[in-house]
């Protein structure tokens, strides 16, 4: 199986890092804590807690693994490689919706890094890669689960 690039900024890499650090340290030891507690509660067969901790470590682990792969093959976006001739992962978009005529905002970024609060959408959902390579004014197509979307882009800013 041949693993993709993950485009992720510096922040995204950092928050990243952060996370598996925790999850190698305070959440293992936390899990192996409820195990130790678990077994003193003796017969192993109708124990419950012991079960739910085995289930915790098993999920961390699993957590684990995927965050060393995605950290694997990241590939940090040059900042000073963005520029706002076209839409790239890393800028600032401001379209317009054609059919609602609504201005909206959106950061483009790595899929790892969505933040649908912040406005954060992926480089590889369906509005996120229409507008990659569009410039000023150009109108997009967007294919989206409830139709096509047409979206005119207003402004590019880092």
């Amino acid at each position: 199986m041949e693993e993709k690039e993950i485009l992720v900024t510096q922040e995204g890499y950092d928050n990243l890092e952060k996370e598996l650090e925790y999850l190698k340290t305070e959440k293992r030891t936390e899990i192996a804590e409820r195990i130790k507690v678990a077994l003193g509660f003796g017969d192993l067969s109708e124990n419950s807690e012991y079960d739910e901790a085995k289930n915790a470590q098993a999920s961390n682990e699993i957590k684990i693994a995927e965050l060393e792969n995605k950290l694997r093959y990241a590939r940090i976006i040059d900042e000073s490689e963005i520029d706002t001739k076209t839409v790239q992962v890393g800028n600032k978009v401001k379209i317009l919706d054609m059919e609602y005529n609504e201005e909206l905002e959106y950061t483009i970024v790595g899929s790892t890094e969505v933040d649908l609060s912040q406005n954060k959408i992926s480089n590889v959902s369906p509005i996120g890669s229409a507008l990659l390579g569009a410039k000023k004014n150009q109108i997009v197509e967007a294919q989206t689960p409830g139709g096509v979307v047409k979206y005119k882009v207003l402004s590019i800013k880092k």
